[in-house]
């Protein structure tokens, strides 16, 4: 997506320095645009937690010029979605990236630690543009402008106000008010293990999810391999906290795996300072963009992790976001409603489709299951994710046009 030449240099105010939040001050500074991120971390560090970057993240990564410094760390998968029998370990389904996925779709898919990623983006984004302790506490806008107030009781203004502050936005709560969220009964737990006390099938390359009855559980290596990322599923139970920072028993984790696969036992036996928390469930909004003012990545469309998208989406609406706003520099409000039109329905689809999942990935072993297993192994699945894999904000134009 190039610069517009008849755009403006417009004056933008990101609330939330996270990873859609810092791809999008990337790609506005790149289009020439003045930019000021309020983050209200008083510094950038992002918690132990691994993600996945499919081609559709790789190749806007590429584009905005952090690949190199992304690559230095991350792992590039050589098996993705590598979907495995709870009881003996059976694969009932796999993508061969290693061969195939730069051919389909000409970028490779990779898995990373957050922080790594956090911090490719950020060395793109210049010091002074990014102000960390700052939290959004007050918003407000007229047709001039926006005007935010921090904590401090200081006041910034801007042309428009990007609301990047995710799951627990400010934004969107000014915007839509405060619609809480409900539980999902579901749980998560993370932890890293350091690879010399993981066992050898958890060192390989590849994204790997065993899943069974209520429960599923993914790893792969992260950090150059110097790490396995786990990360399990399982009922909430009265369990409520959405603190990523929680930590919780090792015992309490094994427990939850129990019977599974001896291999998989000993993987959770080596995890470290395991946390936990509650999955929490919010419908999809029907409208992110009011006035000079739009919500961006999860503070937009927060989804469950199991299409492993989440990031990856914010950095979609990242480049589409600056996209739109260099194209109608002259009118801020008709290029943040063409942001919103331009990257709703996919959001939404996925936000749908990861929704789906939880009740699929966790069938009790019986004929609902056995139907499951079969579709699973039915087809292509590396083609099956086109959908997800093809996508290019620099095409999404021309296409939603003629659709």
């Amino acid at each position: 997506m190039s610069h517009h030449e008849n755009s403006r240099p417009i004056r933008v105010a990101i609330a939330g320095g996270g990873i859609g939040g810092l791809s999008a001050a990337v790609f506005l500074l790149q289009q020439g645009h003045d930019v000021m991120v309020f983050e209200q971390a008083p510094e950038l560090t992002e918690v132990g937690a691994g993600l996945v970057m499919a081609p559709n993240a790789v190749r806007l990564l590429r584009r905005m010029g952090a690949l190199d410094r992304f690559t230095s760390t991350a792992v590039q998968l050589e098996q993705g979605w590598e979907f495995r029998r709870w009881e003996d370990g059976t694969v009932l389904s796999v993508e061969d990236l290693g061969a195939r996925c730069q051919e389909l779709y000409g970028e490779q898919t990779y898995v990373s630690h957050r922080a790594d990623l956090l911090e490719a983006i950020r060395s793109l984004v210049p010091a002074d543009r990014l102000r960390l302790g700052s939290r959004v506490a007050a918003v407000a806008q007229d047709e001039n402008g926006v005007s935010l107030t921090l904590d401090d009781g200081t006041t910034h203004t801007a042309e428009v106000l990007i609301g990047a502050d995710g799951v627990h936005s400010v934004v969107r709560q000014h915007l839509v008010g405060a619609a809480p969220a409900e539980y999902s009964g579901m749980s998560a737990f993370r932890s890293l293990v350091p690879a010399e006390k993981a066992p050898e099938f958890a060192r390989r390359p590849s994204q790997t999810l065993w899943i069974g009855p209520d429960h599923h559980l993914v790893h792969y290596p992260v950090s150059s391999g110097k790490y396995i990322n786990l990360v399990a599923f399982a009922p909430a139970g009265d369990y409520t906290r959405e603190s990523w920072t929680a930590t919780v028993d090792l015992d309490e984790f094994q427990a939850e795996f129990r019977g599974w696969d001896p291999r998989l036992q000993e993987l959770i036996a080596q995890a470290e300072r395991p946390g936990r928390w509650a999955l929490l469930d919010r419908a999809p909004l029907k409208q992110w963009s009011y006035g000079r003012i739009t919500l961006m990545g999860d503070a937009a469309h927060p989804m469950f992790p199991f299409f492993a998208q989440g990031a990856a989406q914010s950095i979609e609406d990242a480049a589409v976001l600056a996209d739109s706003i260099s194209r109608h520099a002259e009118d801020l409000e008709t290029a943040l409603v063409e942001y919103q039109d331009r990257r709703i329905e996919r959001a939404t689809q996925l936000q749908v489709a990861s929704h789906a999942r939880k009740d699929i990935n966790h069938l009790p072993d019986g004929p609902a299951q056995q139907a499951r297993d079969a579709e699973l192994a039915d087809g292509d699945p590396l083609v099956k994710a086109s959908w997800i894999y093809s996508y290019d904000p620099a095409n999404d134009l021309e296409t939603s046009v003629t659709a």
